[in-house]
């Protein structure tokens, strides 16, 4: 009976298929949405991404809840009336048999568990908790887990998500409520989402010697007309106000049966240009009012934006790499959090004269940075051969 029971809880996980694509769960999401071969059935593996996780590199079970919603976002494949859309939907204890069976069998150690809206969002969180209570508490699994967080729940279910989890997202979809309200109409920007993850920030600073999940948001690009001024000022506040591990970037892709069917796919590199604005904003201390925009607010997409930048500002003014602090380092193209520590210890030896010196200490391209720098007071060579 039992057997028969698990068996069915599969084939209906396999029904599924890849229902997540477009959720992003790891630290790699470009890779995350490499599409399957088209074929007519799927099977529970095709839930099953290998990501890089907070924890290192996992084969995570990606999957929903529940594939029904009663929201309407015009850009997605299970809103409200979409007749294409497969529905189906887990028990908690049918969600928490399915993982342990794969973990059980070595096919998954982590879960990305999200759902669409059924009977509110308090309802649905409730599920998903409940689920991941089960699998950490009655089946003892202490690896990786993140959970999505439904619009405008309660503050204690926030707050038990983050106990339960590694990490947490909350997918704001747009930079501002003008362009949500044009994306997704049953949304509310502040109070259902933006709020969410403020409260994730006060609940980790309250609880500091917890061990609490962190948080994660998604923006639709390109849907609505949002520029990428909007959505990397948007970014840049999150960082520092709700203190995000990581903003995700979706090119929006039209799905047949949504009312934005008919609109034109976003380019696949303007999501890649915003991802490399984004690291400099989280990881390397720039301001948003430094980020090389156009006039219409968007980036170049021929450039990427730290070389768009140092060729506006360093040609003339280039950094001399023997006394540059860390900071100044890192606006050089070319030279990152390790390369620039690489720098550092090396100049304390003897000097950096020649680009084959850079490469010498594990700058893998320093060609690149010969417009940009001084080497001893001199600028080096640009032709020299290094390879």
């Amino acid at each position: 009976m039992a057997g028969r029971l698990v068996s069915e809880t599969l084939t209906k996980l396999s029904q599924m298929g890849d229902v997540t694509l477009h959720e992003p769960a790891g630290d790699s999401p470009q890779a995350e949405r490499v599409r399957r071969s088209r074929k007519q059935e799927f099977n529970f593996s095709d839930c099953i991404a290998n990501l890089q996780t907070p924890r290192g590199p996992k084969p995570v079970l990606k999957t929903m809840m529940t594939t029904a919603c009663e929201r309407n976002c015009h850009y997605c494949v299970f809103r409200a009336g979409r007749a294409k859309t497969k529905r189906v939907t887990f028990s908690p204890d049918e969600m928490a048999t399915a993982f342990d069976t794969l973990e059980s069998a070595g096919k998954v150690d982590g879960l990305f568990l999200s759902s669409g809206i059924i009977k509110g969002s308090v309802t649905t969180q409730d599920k998903i908790i409940d689920t991941a209570e089960i699998i950490r508490n009655k089946l003892g699994y202490r690896g990786y887990i993140h959970l999505k967080i439904m619009p405008g729940i309660e503050y204690d279910q926030l707050y038990r998500s983050m106990q339960l989890a590694d990490r947490i997202s909350v997918n704001l979809e747009a930079p501002t409520s003008e362009r949500l309200a044009a994306l997704a109409p049953k949304k509310v920007f502040v109070e259902e989402l933006l709020q969410m993850l403020m409260w994730a920030q006060e609940i980790r600073s309250d609880n500091r010697h917890q061990k609490l999940a962190s948080s994660v948001t998604q923006f639709v690009v390109g849907a609505v007309g949002d520029t990428d001024l909007e959505l990397l000022t948007m970014s840049d506040k999150l960082y520092r106000l709700a203190k995000l591990a990581r903003v995700y970037y979706s090119a929006f892709s039209p799905v047949p049966g949504t009312p934005f069917e008919d609109l034109p796919a976003t380019e696949a590199l303007r999501e890649f240009r915003l991802y490399q604005s984004s690291f400099l904003l989280r990881d390397y201390t720039w301001d948003v009012e430094e980020l090389p925009f156009l006039r219409d607010g968007n980036l170049r997409a021929d450039v990427d934006p730290k070389q768009a930048w140092a060729d506006e500002n360093l040609l003339h003014q280039p950094i001399e790499v023997m006394t540059a602090e860390r900071e100044k380092l890192l606006r050089i193209p070319g030279v990152g959090p390790v390369g620039a520590d690489a720098i550092i210890r090396s100049r304390r030896r003897g000097d950096l004269t020649e680009l084959i010196h850079l490469k010498q200490i594990g700058i893998r391209t320093p060609h690149r940075l010969a417009r940009y720098v001084l080497l001893n007071g001199r600028q080096p060579a640009r032709q020299l051969k290094l390879f």
